[in-house]
């Protein structure tokens, strides 16, 4: 590591945050720090990473703005790695700091609330930048600015074992319990200009992809920010699964199983989504070394001089075998870590929260961004028509 490597903190040791401190450290340019509120974790992850990757870890929580800061202030970068409980509140006070923070939470509130938190402190902000949200945004945005006229914006995604096994032929390459708050969080789709307010795993469409065969499609909340940053009349995001598993959801969902309020049972009160994610998240988990995949596809429709113009992008990865590491987890990380190089190296330096779709203009960013993701075995399909 040479004497002038920059100072690179990430938050959070699950795999995501593990496969950002490798990626960093490996090309010796950053010393990097990966904090945990659980040493276990830590231990894990140095385990994963051996003693050929340097890292260094620090155990602190990391919802104590206090501790947040004073990882912040000594760092060059910090990337974020967060449960989506934790995202907002950790993206308030680190607006509040002045260094880069590029992160990858699914958080329920909407980020852009600390836009002129972090403009005023000259903060420079990138949020949602895993994969979906992330390079769905991204690419949509290029998308968008490449058409004279957008008129629909199609993004499909799903993160699936590669062996189907009875009963769910599912399992979470992410926090389940983020898994859980897609199938009842209420999905916002763009319709005719306006926006419309559909229940989850609503709306199943049959789609074909190739190497995998059948999936179902499902109304998810996935547009986010797309919804106030793009002007396109008709926009959605659905989620993929294997057939069968939005009716398994269902039946979970009306019985109550994804319920937050207690009920009383036998004398005790017991919430119903607390014994489901007990019961269900050790069935959700992949095993050591068990291969999942990853697939998206984004479309977007409009016309360009004079005549329909259709881009669209096709994502297939399958679990690395060399990293021993999910599909997911690297899809998610690996953005997050080359939008981190391009904020240290100035790149993209204008304070503010800004998702991923607003740098979708800026050629030089989405072409490194694919070039350096392709570097590392992730390739995304354009094709136009």
């Amino acid at each position: 590591m040479s004497s002038d490597s920059k100072k690179a903190v990430v938050l959070g040791a699950g795999m995501v945050g593990t496969l950002m401190a490798k990626d960093l450290a490996s090309g010796g340019e950053f010393k990097v720090t990966l904090a945990d509120r659980s040493e276990a974790a830590l231990a894990k992850a140095k385990a994963y990473l051996g003693p050929d990757v340097p890292i260094e870890t620090a155990t602190c929580d990391l919802s104590d703005p206090a501790a947040l800061k004073t990882l912040a202030e000594s760092a060059d970068v910090v990337l974020g790695a967060l449960s989506s409980h934790l995202g907002y509140s950790a993206l308030q006070t680190l607006a509040q700091v002045g260094t880069p923070y590029c992160d990858i939470s699914f958080m329920a509130e909407n980020a852009m609330d600390w836009n002129d938190l972090a403009r005023e402190h000259g903060t420079v902000c990138v949020v949602d930048c895993g994969v979906a949200p992330g390079m769905s945004n991204l690419l949509t945005g290029a998308g968008v600015s490449m058409l004279d006229r957008a008129d629909e914006v199609e993004i499909y995604v799903g993160g699936l074992p590669k062996n189907r096994t009875w009963p769910f032929e599912y399992k979470a390459g992410f926090a389940p319990s983020d898994v859980i708050e897609e199938y009842t969080r209420p999905s916002r789709i763009v319709e005719h200009g306006q926006v419309v307010v559909r229940e989850a795993l609503t709306e199943p469409e049959l789609m074909e992809f190739d190497g995998i065969g059948t999936l179902e499609a499902f109304n998810t909340d996935g547009l986010r920010s797309l919804i106030e940053t793009l002007d396109v009349p008709h926009m959605k995001e659905k989620t993929l699964r294997y057939p069968g598993h939005i009716e398994l959801m269902r039946v979970f969902r009306a019985t109550g199983l994804f319920q937050k309020e207690t009920i009383e049972v036998d004398g005790q009160q017991v919430s119903p989504l607390a014994l489901t994610q007990a019961l269900l998240f050790p069935k959700w988990t992949f095993e050591e070394g068990e291969e999942d995949l990853t697939v998206m596809r984004i479309i977007v429709r409009g016309e360009e001089n004079g005549k329909p113009k259709t881009y669209r992008w096709d994502l297939y990865e399958p679990y690395s075998k060399e990293e021993r590491a999910t599909s997911m987890s690297r899809t998610t990380a690996l953005p997050c870590t080359i939008m981190a190089r391009m904020l240290v190296d100035g790149t993209f330096k204008q304070p503010g929260v800004h998702p991923p779709e607003l740098l979708g203009s800026n050629k030089v960013i989405v072409d490194r961004m694919l070039g350096e993701l392709a570097e590392r075995g992730i390739t995304y399909t354009a094709t136009t028509s």
